[in-house]
């Protein structure tokens, strides 16, 4: 087979992790098919560290996502190439594009926090965005071949918000960077850098339920600290200027563009990573977390209870006394069975692996092509 991959978000946190390890792992154990990466020109350099098979090859594509260039222009560029397959890791979708297709879609979380709220745009253009984003992501689910969802309650989302048949969809687990993974018995750059700190890993918008987590964190701001590595974007600013309004600014660190093998340091020598997140695709930082033997907290959601398993403890993502609670027992050392937890998500990592989720998704190439 001849299979596209949509690359242009290679640089993107979140997406374009999945994105680089997807083709990373592709390379180790496919030696059969030939791969058009469709990739944006300040992306190439960085690329071609990973790239290094010959039957993987990269075509400069400078069209951003969510714009009309991407639905005129982007399925010509495409048809160049005379292509079996065309893998869009990300809803954003050419709908002209009418040859066979697999979509990944990480989360339906505009489809439960549809507020302008969540967006830097003026309401009326926001509202209009998120139309466009409903229309595209339907008539993408709908002409894909197979979608490919990150977890089981993203899958049970697509199904049910998408009206989307449950044997079109399969599901396969992110992994946890080597990187990330390794660095955290030589790198102990943070072990006295920061004191009985809290670690959170993410984004500032509104579905991460920050605003609350302050709230919990004022509760035991005595005593301890919370490191939060955060896109350095419109949210954040808000956030830091919050933090300043509650008089948390010396308790409260903020830190951006953070590598691999500082981001291990700083899960293994937290007290423990904390996610208050309201609704999640996966939670990757939570299984990074564990790779790195921190405790978790997490949101008593669907997904984060399918990534950590019984190896988290859950609190209430709505009641901030029980956030705070469970953050100063584990400062305290009240949960007798805390060393036992990181042990437990210690080995539930393992689990998880890249390789594993490439080695399904040529299946699922496979199975898309054979079914076409």
């Amino acid at each position: 087979m001849k299979i596209g991959i949509d690359c242009r978000l290679w640089s993107e946190t979140g997406v374009g992790r999945y994105i680089r390890n997807l083709v990373l792992n592709l390379q180790k154990i496919d030696k059969k098919n030939s791969y058009v990466l469709f990739i944006l020109d300040k992306n190439k350099k960085e690329a071609a560290k990973i790239i290094q098979s010959s039957n993987f090859k990269t075509v400069e594509t400078n069209i951003r996502w969510h714009s009309l260039k991407e639905q005129l222009k982007f399925p010509q560029v495409l048809n160049k190439e005379s292509l079996d397959l065309v893998h869009f890791p990300y809803f954003s979708v050419p709908i002209f594009y009418n040859y066979p297709f697999v979509i990944t879609i990480h989360d339906l979380i505009v489809d439960h926090f549809s507020t302008g709220y969540a967006s830097t745009l003026p309401t009326p253009s926001y509202r209009l965005k998120r139309l466009a984003y409903k229309f595209v992501l339907a008539k993408a689910a709908k002409k894909a071949k197979k979608i490919i969802a990150v977890s089981k309650a993203t899958k049970d989302e697509i199904a049910d918000h998408l009206k989307v048949n449950p044997q079109k969809i399969e599901v396969t687990y992110e992994g946890v960077d080597s990187l990330i993974q390794n660095s955290r018995i030589k790198n102990q750059k943070y072990k006295s850098k920061f004191k009985n700190y809290f670690l959170y890993v993410g984004n500032g918008y509104p579905h991460k339920n920050l605003d609350r987590l302050l709230e919990a964190f004022k509760v035991l701001n005595n005593y301890t600290q919370l490191v939060m590595i955060v896109r350095q974007d419109y949210f954040c600013e808000r956030l830091k200027k919050k933090v300043g309004e509650m008089k948390l600014s010396d308790k409260i660190i903020f830190m951006h563009n953070v590598g691999d093998e500082d981001l291990a340091s700083l899960y293994s020598n937290a007290k423990a990573l904390i996610l208050p997140s309201l609704m999640e695709g996966f939670g990757l930082p939570a299984l990074e977390a564990m790779a790195n033997s921190c405790l978790v907290l997490a949101s008593d959601i669907p997904s984060l209870h399918e990534v950590c398993g019984d190896a988290a403890i859950y609190f209430d993502p709505y009641d901030i006394r029980d956030m705070a609670k469970k953050m100063n027992d584990v400062y305290l050392n009240n949960i007798y069975h805390l060393s036992r937890k990181k042990e437990e998500g210690s080995e539930w990592a393992r689990f998880f692996s890249w390789k594993k989720m490439a080695k399904e998704t040529l299946e699922i190439y496979n199975s898309a092509v054979n079914n076409s």
